[in-house]
Formats: C-alpha cells, structure tokens, sequence
C-alpha cells in the first residue's frame, strides 16, 4: 500500500500580518469606544454599535483574507483606507491626536507592505 501525499497549501503568517489583525481589531474597538463615549444618548448606543458593525462588514465583504466578494485590489485598498481613516478620525474627535497620528502612521506603513506583497 502506498501512500499518496497530498500538496497542502501552507499559509504563512508573518509579523505584518499579525501587526494588520490587531490594527484591525484596534480600529473595531475604537469606532465603537468613539461611537459610546462622543455622542449624547441616545445616539451614542446606536452609533456606538453601528460604527464597528459597518467596519465590520466593510471588511468581511471587500478585505478579509476570505473577503465574500473578490473585487480588485484597488478597492480593497480603499475599504482598509476608510476603515482605518475612520478610527483615526475618531481618535482626534476623541481629542487625542497622538494616538490618531500613530495608528494612522501605523496603518498606513502596514497596509503599503500588504499592498507590496499583494502586487508582486
């Protein structure tokens, strides 16, 4: 009896593809710190919720490793600009443009390495 082997494809994590989950949690969590804490009630519960749950599926349709829709890289792109063009905004609404300035330097260096490795 022989055994066959069968060709797996190996995906391979690397650093940039650790720093982008938690860039993308990072950004979850902050559209809906922002949504909760900068808005009067009511509407802090409903953007509070509303603004990670778009990013959310922003980013399951058009971004995901296992996007729903296949769309060219270009449009992914621009998602992952508004998402994380989003949170940062947040963060200087929030009044703190240090941590926007460093998640939108952040982001931006991350997703132009993405984009390198997505084009080549």
């Amino acid at each position: 009896m022989t055994s066959t082997q069968h060709p797996q494809s190996e995906t391979r994590v690397g650093p940039n593809d650790v720093l982008r989950f938690v860039l993308e949690l990072f950004a979850i969590f902050t559209l809906g710190f922002w949504g909760f804490v900068a808005w009067p009630l009511p509407w802090n519960i409903v953007v509070g919720i509303l603004a990670p749950a778009i990013a959310i599926v922003l980013w399951a349709l058009f971004r995901s490793p296992k996007a729903v829709l296949r769309v060219d890289p270009f449009v992914k792109a621009l998602v992952e600009i508004v998402v994380f063009a989003s949170a940062a905004l947040a963060w200087w609404d929030l009044g703190q443009p240090i941590v926007a300035g460093v998640f939108a330097v952040v982001a931006t260096v991350s997703g132009i390495v993405n984009g390198r490795k997505e084009f080549s």
